[in-house]
């Protein structure tokens, strides 16, 4: 892809192949990122996965508004990261479309800029959560009608387990019998689409990140502090509660979202701690009454649908996350619902820091 990537894309930004370094960059599920170093400037260019995302347009526009209004906060003072913008291509355009060859968009590089997987301490829990914090915080001022809808009921748990029973169904990869135990536990949780239902009607829509995993924060290397917030792809109308569980989904365990260390996947309860402690501390004025008692659900629902969501691309055949082993995802699957069950056993002690 790389050479492809020199010879038909790397012109429309106005970059000269035999001047440009292409790398592959970071461990994403769904685009193919890249960073390209160039004479006069470096910036990270992307394929957008056009089988994930059938509107990339409305990806890139959403991102642009977002990263307009970011900028406005920063001349204002009232945004303290740095903002991740698009790069313009040489025609002035924020992509190109070269059809069957993929859908192109630039964005700019942050340099001394440093990510990592798996939360090593309560320091880095507490700071990513304060900086995801205030990047939902900064956003409550920009109309959320604004942003369009790139997967629609992106987080919608019923609607989850209902693709999920279609796969069950189609068994189009002979997986069903080998998955047949978390099958069933998946399917034992009509409990928590219940409280779901009710939880729901009472939340108002704000713009999410709807992916703030650990990685999609950055730190700055000098001093490790939180440089900026990135991955705007999934940015769209929804609740708060899916944002806060996502962390929770991503920092608290000890172990990567793919370990089949099973016996050690597990929510750390300084974690969450710091987690609950850093993005209050943007968003507990910002949050009403009914948000912030959904936190706690949001912790939940978010480590089973993604469970189910790793489990299903299983069973479909691996045709959405990108995999590096047959089994990748049920190994995915298997650890989400570690997770989701550390929860459950930690529900009195967990629940009482949002208290």
């Amino acid at each position: 892809m790389i050479d492809f990537i020199r010879q038909h894309v790397l012109s429309h930004f106005g970059v000269d192949a035999n001047d440009a370094k292409v790398t592959p960059l970071g461990n994403g599920h769904i685009n193919y990122t890249f960073l390209v170093r160039g004479l006069n400037r470096d910036f990270v260019l992307q394929k957008i996965n056009t089988d994930v995302f059938k509107t990339p347009t409305a990806l890139v526009n959403n991102a642009h508004k977002i990263s307009q209004h970011l900028h406005k906060k920063v001349a204002a003072a009232d945004y303290g990261l740095q903002v991740v913008s698009p790069e313009v291509l040489a025609n002035g355009d924020l992509y190109i479309d070269l059809g069957e060859l993929g859908f192109w968009r630039g964005m700019n590089y942050l340099p001394y800029s440093h990510s990592i997987d798996v939360v090593g301490c309560e320091a880095d829990a507490e700071m990513a959560a304060k900086a995801f914090g205030h990047f939902s915080s900064a956003l409550t001022e920009l109309d959320a009608d604004l942003i369009e809808d790139v997967i629609p009921n992106f987080h919608h748990l019923p609607g989850r387990i209902e693709l999920l029973q279609q796969a069950i169904s189609a068994d189009s990869q002979n997986r069903v019998a080998q998955c047949r135990d978390w099958i069933d536990f998946v399917l034992s949780q009509q409990d928590l689409l219940q409280e779901l239902a009710q939880v729901e009607t009472k939340l108002p829509h704000r713009i999410c990140h709807n992916d703030t995993k650990i990685n999609n924060m950055l730190f700055d290397k000098r001093d490790m502090s939180s440089l900026a917030i990135i991955d705007l792809d999934t940015c769209m109308k929804g609740y708060l509660m899916y944002d806060f569980g996502d962390m929770v989904r991503t920092f608290c365990s000890p172990e990567e979202e793919d370990s089949t260390a099973l016996d050690k996947v597990q929510v750390r309860e300084s974690i969450f701690g710091a987690i609950c402690k850093g993005y209050l501390s943007e968003l507990g004025d910002t949050l009403s009454d009914d948000e912030r008692k959904s936190l706690w659900l949001g912790a939940r629902v978010m480590c089973l649908m993604i469970g189910v969501r790793f489990l299903t691309d299983h069973l479909n055949g691996d045709v959405y996350f990108q995999i590096h082993h047959e089994g990748h995802n049920l190994e995915r699957a298997a650890n989400q619902f570690t997770m989701y069950q550390s929860l459950l056993n930690q529900q009195d002690t967990l629940s009482a820091y949002l208290n």
